[in-house]
């Protein structure tokens, strides 16, 4: 209440990406006390639901920060005291590099979304995994990694590798984003061709880096899926996704789409191009979870994003196949308190459906779920 109240109205005043860093930059500080972290619901991340085992990790609750929100990993420490279960930082090049010109980021409050076209601006892995190195969260991290601007689709291989090399050592979890709509061909990734060719790759390098190392077992990989993908292709994606043998799907990323929208268009065209997130994308998003449930006959591990503000969206995402989700645009909306708010939402919820837990009701409305247009 007070963040909607108070803290947002403040923000909300400045430029959308003056006051992403303001606040980034400030977590530290803010929650720097005991007293602080509980006062925004730091004691959530005891889990109501236990520990939950997916992708071989334990997660302390099924609520985590999107990629997107903390590139350089300057604020994980504090973020993981919100209350999250996990925490995806970057997305983060092999190479370091600038982004797309500002305004990159745009507000668009009467759809409770936001349009971006930041282009991966980000230190580069090398100072990312020196920095994370000694300030890890206590939760999950997982680790997005994408193209380098400067590496062309030829090249792109070679250049996730070398990112994936370096992240390795500080990473849960490694999520492959190749759906940003925000670096030239990026999308193309997706295609089931180049898509295998860049898992089969990284997989090779996961195998050799476990024999090299003490790690028990394989780093578990994901992929992140665009939401503007047909049918035809998300099938062709899960044949892709068994055969290489990854961990899990992340649905979805930002869309293209501006249909739909209560802002004004003349308004949304003044943002130009880039990525829309929020709750426009959530039942594009919903759609997609669970396609990729059934195409994969529940097979596959699926973290939901997309459009999450309360513990209703979360269920829906639960329940069309995801057994985690994620938010970004929806935390900066609602603020640290929508953490605990979920997580507490969803236990209710869950014993409110004459559910015995959450895993039980993990798509357990996927059918439906996929055909809802």
């Amino acid at each position: 209440m007070l963040y909607r109240t108070l803290l947002r109205p403040i923000l909300f005043r400045l430029p959308p990406e003056t006051a992403h860093e303001l606040a980034l930059h400030s977590l530290p500080l803010v929650l720097g006390t005991r007293l602080a972290r509980d006062f925004v619901g730091g004691r959530c991340q005891r889990s109501c639901f236990g520990d939950l085992q997916r992708l071989g990790l334990s997660f302390k609750n099924p609520v985590g920060l999107a990629a997107g929100f903390d590139k350089n990993g300057i604020a994980l420490e504090a973020l993981a005291t919100i209350g999250f279960g996990h925490i995806e930082a970057g997305t983060v090049t092999y190479q370091s590099q600038p982004g797309n010109q500002r305004p990159r980021l745009f507000r668009l409050p009467r759809d409770q979304a936001l349009i971006n076209r930041a282009g991966f601006n980000n230190d580069g892995a090398e100072a990312f995994a020196a920095r994370v190195s000694k300030h890890r969260p206590d939760c999950v991290l997982g680790v997005s990694i994408g193209k380098s601007r400067a590496a062309t689709n030829d090249e792109a291989v070679a250049d996730y590798l070398k990112c994936f090399e370096i992240v390795y050592a500080v990473a849960d979890y490694i999520a492959v984003n190749v759906s940003s709509p925000n670096t030239p061909g990026l999308r193309d990734l997706q295609k089931a061709e180049q898509l295998e060719m860049l898992l089969s790759a990284l997989q090779q390098r996961n195998q050799e880096l476990v024999e090299r190392t003490a790690r028990p077992q394989l780093m578990p990989l994901l992929i992140k899926l665009a939401p503007d993908l047909q049918s035809r292709e998300l099938e062709l994606i899960v044949d892709v996704a068994k055969r290489t043998h990854i961990a899990g799907i992340i649905a979805t990323n930002t869309t293209i789409d501006r249909e739909g929208l209560q802002t004004a268009p003349e308004r949304v065209a003044a943002c130009g191009a880039g990525g829309l997130s929020g709750a426009p994308l959530r039942a594009r998003s919903t759609q997609i979870i669970a396609n990729l449930f059934q195409l994969s006959g529940g097979s596959m591990n699926i973290i939901g994003v997309g459009g999450i503000f309360t513990a209703e969206d979360a269920w829906e995402k639960i329940c069309a196949g995801a057994g985690l989700v994620q938010l970004y645009t929806g935390f900066i909306y609602e603020g640290p308190a929508v953490v605990r708010d979920i997580n507490d939402g969803l236990a209710a919820i869950v014993k409110r459906d004459g559910f015995a837990s959450l895993d039980e009701a993990i798509g357990s409305r996927a059918k439906e779920l996929a055909g809802a247009g």
